[in-house]
């Protein structure tokens, strides 16, 4: 997962590069990205002594959202990455979430917590979560100065995590 992670941040940094202009990160949204990389290096080291619960439904269930998450989080990446440059993004994943990636790597945090049994793991995703959401703010910030009305309308009508777009 956290190969994912720094796969999507690689990215987002080569489609993006030379865009920003002037807009900078607070120091604060800085702090929240140091922390969620921290959270996902704690979560990676902890998950290897983590012991798969073999035979039975938690393992299942947990394994079938690990891979939804996996293939959701390759898909928002190739979304992302084939999109123009110079447009928002609304085709594919991008129509039901304005964060698609974030809801995959989420969904194969919480089925990883799922197939170990582990309430820690879990725990770890909610803190994960909760940074996350505090570093979307910086991102839409971002997107507002770079899209304006445009981000604007389609914030408007696509929901942050994921849902039904509004009309």
């Amino acid at each position: 997962m956290l190969i994912l992670y720094i796969f999507s941040m690689r990215v987002t940094a080569a489609r993006e590069s030379g865009r920003s202009g002037d807009f900078k990160i607070t120091k604060r949204e800085s702090t929240i990205v140091y922390s969620i990389l921290l959270i996902m290096i704690i979560g990676f080291i902890y998950a290897i002594f983590l012991p798969l619960q073999l035979g039975i439904v938690w393992l299942i269930s947990g394994l079938f959202i690990y891979l939804f998450g996996i293939v959701f989080t390759i898909v928002a990446v190739l979304n992302f990455a084939t999109s123009p440059k110079d447009k928002v993004i609304t085709k594919g994943l991008y129509g039901v979430s304005r964060n698609p990636m974030y809801v995959g790597m989420v969904l194969t945090q919480i089925g990883l917590g799922i197939a170990c049994s582990s309430w820690l793991y879990l725990l770890l995703t909610a803190m994960l979560m909760i940074l996350l959401n505090a570093d979307l703010s910086a991102e839409e910030r971002y997107c507002l100065y770079m899209y304006g009305d445009d981000y604007r309308k389609y914030r408007n009508r696509t929901p942050r995590w994921i849902g039904i777009a509004k009309s």
